[in-house]
C-alpha cells in the first residue's frame, strides 16, 4: 500500500482493535521520552513514581509519612514512596517555586476540580515551550466505561463557578456507576453490569454528608483520547490555556490509559 492508502486503512481498521502507529503510546517506552536535562516536577507520585532521578521533584497533597500510612490503610506496596519536596491538602500548585523544563502527572489529571486552573497553573510553573506529560485513563477501558465522557460544557462550569470540592455529581458517579477495571475484559466487549445502584447511591449520599464540604477524592472528568484531544483543542483557541495539545496517542490494545503531551507556547 501507499503512504495514503496505509493511514486510511488504520483509521479504518487498526485504530479501533488498539493496534499502534507508535512505540511511545504504551507508558514504558512514552516515559523513557521524557527530556533527563532539565529539572522535571512529578505531580502525584503516590507511593510509584514515574520518574526518578536527582532531576526531579514531587508534589503531592500529603508528605512521604503521610503517604505511606494511606498505602498501608489500603493495603498497597509502599516501598518505592518518595520524598516529596512539595504539599498541599487541597492539590494548590502555587505553592511550588521556581520554574521547570516539564511536568508529569500519572492518572492524575482526572481527579482535578477545576480543569482549566490545574492546567494554568501547571503552565505557569513551566518554562518557555516546557511540557506537560500526560498519562490518562481512557473512560472506555476502566471502571468508568459507563459514565459518559466530559464536555467544554462541563470543563467550563466548574472553572467559573469557582468550584472548590467535587460535585454531587462526581460523587454518585464515582462510587455507584462505575464498574469493573480489567482492561482486558473491557476491549474483549465485557464491560460487567451496574449492580446494587441504589445502594451505592445511598451510601455516596451518606459520605457527602459526612464529609462536611471536605474534599472527597473520586474522578471529575471521563476522557477517551479523542474527547481529550477535541477539548484541549477548544481550549487553546478560547486562550484559556496556554498549552497545545502536541501528541496524543491512541489507547494500545490490552491497556486502560492513552499518553498525552501538552506544549507550552512560547
Amino acid at each position: 500500500m501507499s503512504g495514503p492508502e496505509l493511514c486510511d486503512h488504520y483509521l479504518a481498521y487498526g485504530r479501533g482493535e488498539g493496534r499502534i502507529p507508535s512505540s511511545a503510546a504504551l507508558r514504558e517506552n512514552f516515559l523513557s521520552l521524557i527530556p533527563q536535562d532539565a529539572p522535571l516536577l512529578e505531580i502525584g507520585p503516590f507511593c510509584n513514581p514515574c520518574v526518578v532521578g536527582t532531576h526531579v521533584r514531587y508534589f503531592d497533597v500529603l508528605h512521604r509519612a503521610g503517604l505511606i500510612a494511606r498505602a498501608e490503610r489500603i493495603g498497597i506496596d509502599h516501598s518505592r514512596t518518595p520524598e516529596i519536596h512539595f504539599t498541599s491538602p487541597t492539590g494548590d500548585l502555587s505553592v511550588i517555586p521556581g520554574t521547570f523544563g516539564g511536568a508529569l502527572s500519572s492518572h492524575c489529571l482526572e481527579h482535578q476540580i477545576d480543569l482549566i486552573a490545574h492546567l494554568n497553573q501547571v503552565a505557569q510553573l513551566l518554562r518557555p515551550n516546557g511540557s506537560y506529560f500526560l498519562l490518562v485513563p481512557d473512560k472506555r477501558f476502566c471502571f468508568d466505561h459507563f459514565i459518559a465522557e466530559s464536555t467544554i460544557a462541563g470543563v467550563m462550569e466548574a472553572h467559573l463557578s469557582g468550584r472548590a470540592t467535587h460535585t454531587v455529581q462526581s460523587v454518585i458517579e464515582h462510587r455507584a456507576l462505575t464498574t469493573h477495571n480489567d482492561p482486558a475484559r473491557h476491549w474483549q466487549g465485557d464491560h460487567g453490569s451496574l449492580s446494587e445502584v441504589s445502594n451505592r447511591v445511598s451510601k455516596a449520599l451518606l459520605e457527602i454528608e459526612d464529609s462536611a464540604g471536605a474534599y472527597i477524592d473520586v474522578h471529575a472528568w471521563q476522557f477517551t483520547p479523542d474527547s481529550f484531544r477535541t477539548l484541549m483543542n477548544v481550549l487553546k483557541e478560547l486562550r484559556l490555556t496556554a498549552f497545545r495539545p502536541a501528541r496524543i496517542y491512541d489507547t494500545p490494545f490490552g491497556r486502560l490509559e492513552f499518553c498525552a503531551v501538552l506544549q507550552k507556547s512560547s
